[in-house]
């Protein structure tokens, strides 16, 4: 039986802390350095990037700790595996050659593509091959991308990495393949090695978002030691795809259950977690804390995945301005009034001129304020339209409102006058028509296929026992008193996860917290498509809100275009909560 396999990740997003890749190599013992640099936003940065600069769309950060840390990988006999190529992964991988020269070194690097559809949009179309948008389930409007990749598996990772590879760069791979690759290379797994590669998904994702596995946007942050610099985390991935989430000794942060089940439920939909390779069943696993920051991850059930990848699609949306004024002390709403109709009468365009207008009055002052800040509530305004000239217009009539309208008249920094934003959709194609192309430099290309062998096993979730829920005495306190959260961006969705510290507080807010009520209590949500899942194993809920960011990150009007502050926002809300379950009792 093989030994575990250690995988350290040093990266989250594009931009995360450069020095990770040194902390996970120098801090212990690992077998593989992975790292997460693609979100949707990302493909839309980097799009831009290679259209003023052809060949560049890929993370060049990636390459710089590459050159930091390249020999002592290659000494350790360390695995790189890393999704930095974005749209790029052949001239990332030729950067990173270019680093091991410069470094007199000689490492065998290759590169996994195919996922770029773009340039076969055309030509799929014209075979009669609908891209089916996720929302909808009709095709997505034939307009002009500038980017559309679909999200591939852990597949052509394992083919390089057989093939000898000691650093391997994809293009937009799932977040969780970067550690479910080196999982199945190492142990030998099959295709249809369902629950193994469900194991390896659920390790892959915990610990993608970096250092949101160690405490990092913990609700209950106060209770983790050391998070002005938390540190790393890294999954050993077992044999039968059970995993422990760990990091390196006398690092900051902490790995606990509620941190590990916090991140399981980061972005995600359905208990059914949908991957090109597995479709890994969240609400099978279990979580044990087996000792100080180690958090083990077992009984994870796979299913065959479907038929289909998911497709990122960018395309520019026009332009947009984005202004806001400053509403201090009394009288808020009869000044953001005034501010409306004057601004209005100062522009020679109306809002119907506009494809799109959204205002809005954000209230944030208090009663008797002790800070100029406390007393400021605000009035925003944002529009959007194929005329860059029309947008760029508005700014100007700020300009006649300065000493003319409310008493303390003063605009807030932010935002910006004509600014290109991109717009986001999510697809669906046939995987069977996007195989994998591995490619080791200097070699010869291999092609793998993206289709899952035959078989469809049927999991059922895992069946908790809950105690009833407490009745008594109630007491109306913060949601966030007895329950955590984790929210983010999918799309244009917003997810909210939720779960609780105890199998008494699970019962009470299963029972509780219905649709309706995430509608009453978030009233953005109100008017909005709302789904519920129960993960009943883990003591958690994740709701699915359809259209909270509108058109996707780039386009969102939100303070919070990514949703990452809805949960707080959520434990903020005020509730009867039964007295028992309150820890002052």
């Amino acid at each position: 039986m093989t030994e575990p396999i250690r995988i350290a990740n040093c990266s989250g997003f594009y931009g995360d802390r450069l020095s990770a890749a040194s902390e996970m190599v120098e801090g212990g013992p690992i077998d593989a350095l992975t790292g997460d640099w693609l979100a949707e936003l990302t493909m839309l940065i980097l799009a831009r990037t290679q259209a003023k600069r052809p060949g560049s769309g890929y993370a060049r950060t990636f390459v710089q700790q590459m050159e930091q840390v390249m020999g002592t990988c290659l000494d350790q006999g360390i695995k790189v595996v890393s999704n930095a190529g974005g749209l790029d992964p052949d001239h990332c991988a030729e950067a990173v050659a270019e680093v091991a020269d410069a470094l007199g070194l000689n490492p065998t690097i290759a590169y996994v593509d195919g996922d770029d559809l773009l340039p076969r949009l055309g030509e799929l179309r014209e075979a009669g091959v609908d891209i089916i948008d996720l929302e909808t389930g009709e095709p997505v409007a034939p307009i002009d991308y500038i980017s559309a990749n679909a999200y591939l598996g852990a597949w052509g990772i394992v083919e390089a990495l057989t093939r000898g590879a000691d650093i391997v760069v994809t293009g937009r791979t799932t977040d969780a393949a970067i550690v479910a690759g080196p999982a199945a290379w190492h142990h030998g797994w099959a295709r249809d090695d369902w629950d193994a590669m469900a194991g390896a998904v659920a390790a892959g994702h915990v610990i993608e978002c970096g250092t949101q596995a160690t405490g990092g946007n913990y609700s209950f942050f106060t209770e983790i030691p050391g998070l002005e610099r938390a540190g790393f985390p890294l999954a050993e991935v077992a044999i039968d795809g059970s995993s422990v989430i760990t990091k390196h000794p006398g690092t900051g942060g902490a790995v606990t259950v509620g941190t590990v089940t916090s991140q399981l439920l980061y972005e995600i939909g359905p208990p059914g977690y949908l991957g090109p390779d597995v479709t890994a069943r969240f609400d099978t696993m279990t979580l044990t804390q087996e000792g100080p920051d180690r958090v083990r991850i077992s009984d994870t059930k796979g299913e065959r995945p479907p038929d289909t990848l998911k497709v990122s699609m960018n395309a520019w949306g026009g332009f947009r301005t984005d202004l806001t004024v400053a509403l201090t002390g009394l009288d808020i709403e009869a000044k953001a009034e005034l501010v409306d109709a004057a601004f209005w009468r100062a522009t020679p365009l109306a809002p119907e001129d506009f494809e799109s207008v959204s205002q809005r009055v954000v209230h944030s002052e208090h009663v008797d304020p002790t800070s100029n800040e406390a007393a400021t509530a605000q009035w925003r305004l944002t529009v959007k339209d194929a005329d860059e000239r029309k947008t760029k217009m508005l700014a100007r009539a700020m300009n006649d409102l300065a000493l003319a309208t409310i008493p303390g008249m003063y605009g807030l920094p932010g935002g910006g006058a004509g600014q290109p934003f991109g717009v986001h959709t999510s697809g669906l194609v046939p995987a069977d028509l996007v195989p994998q192309h591995v490619v080791v430099l200097g070699g010869e290309r291999t092609v793998i296929e993206s289709t899952a062998p035959a078989g469809d096993p049927r999991v059922q979730s895992t069946v908790v026992d809950l105690p009833d829920v407490p009745g008594g005495a109630i007491r109306r306190v913060p949601l966030g008193t007895i329950l955590g959260s984790r929210s983010g961006d999918k799309g244009g969705n917003a997810n909210l996860g939720v779960f609780a510290r105890s199998a008494e507080a699970y019962a009470w807010v299963a029972e509780w917290l219905t649709v309706d009520r995430v509608r009453e209590l978030l009233p953005e949500a109100a008017e909005l498509a709302v789904d519920r899942y129960e993960l009943a194993n883990l003591w958690s809920l994740n709701f699915v809100i359809h259209g909270l960011l509108q058109e996707g990150v780039a386009a969102s009007t939100r303070q919070d275009g990514q949703a990452k502050s809805l949960g707080e926002w959520f434990r903020a809300r005020h509730a009867d909560i039964p007295v028992a379950l309150l820890r002052d009792g």
